[in-house]
């Protein structure tokens, strides 16, 4: 099976709810979101968003675009753990799984690149794929999800 590209995964995100309770919960409890240190986005979803439309280009974000990559590696560069706990939420991770990530991040000994380390032994892409995978869209989500698949 062909692996998720970025903008495959942008189109999985759209339907999402755009902000997540437990979320907000972690974003305070670290200080790192929507709020904090001059975030430009309102939600981790717009976050999300704003990373993923951008991924083909240099973005916000100055990244090197000389190979084209997939999905899994755009989840494997996020710096930012809210954003990768945002997205097991709305996907309805289990309870016991966002319970974990939650911990394991607010007991990371620092921001950013450890923070997030310690939520993907929670909460790997494979993990998430799966959550995207099974996932309910409605027939025209599954439209647009199938179309922006392919680029």
């Amino acid at each position: 099976m062909k692996e998720l590209s970025p903008m495959g995964l942008l189109a999985h995100i759209r339907p999402l709810p755009y902000s997540c309770t437990r979320c907000t919960e972690l974003e305070k409890a670290i200080g790192v979101g929507v709020g904090f240190s001059g975030a430009w986005y309102r939600s981790q979803k717009e976050h999300w968003i704003g990373w993923l439309s951008e991924y083909d280009g240099l973005g916000a974000y100055r990244r090197e675009t000389k190979v084209l990559r997939g999905a899994s590696y755009a989840y494997n560069r996020i710096q930012c753990a809210p954003m990768l706990f945002w997205l097991s939420e709305a996907l309805s991770a289990p309870e016991a799984q966002l319970d974990s990530a939650f911990d394991a991040v607010v007991k990371s000994p620092r921001q950013g690149g450890s923070q997030c380390a310690a939520l993907r032994k929670i909460s790997p892409w494979k993990v998430a794929e799966d959550l995207l995978k099974d996932r309910e869209y409605s027939f025209a989500e599954r439209v647009k999800i199938k179309v922006w698949s392919n680029f």
